[in-house]
């Protein structure tokens, strides 16, 4: 599994059609094989590749885009870096 794609989904899987995140949901967390997908869903084995592949390149753009899953790993390596009390006083507002 490319954790780096299961990360950037976390961020940006909202934008997706039901049917492109049932996709991806099976293919990266259910370890499906496209054409399991495609017997699943009535459709050909190239059509959830095509699919699949789609995501991977929206995924892509977005991130190179909107940069919100490289600013949230910076902003937990800032807040490692705080001390304590700083921390916990974040953590009850957020």
């Amino acid at each position: 599994m490319d954790i780096h794609y299961v990360e950037l989904f976390d961020y940006y899987g909202d934008l997706f059609t039901v049917k492109q995140k049932e996709y991806f949901m099976d293919y990266y967390f259910n370890n499906l094989t496209l054409q399991e997908i495609a017997d699943n869903n009535g459709v050909s084995r190239n059509a959830v590749h095509k699919n699949i592949k789609d995501i991977l390149h929206k995924l892509d753009y977005y991130e190179s885009k909107l940069k919100m899953c490289e600013n949230g790993k910076k902003i937990k390596d800032l807040i490692k870096n705080l001390d304590k009390d700083l921390i916990n006083k974040i953590e009850e507002l957020i």
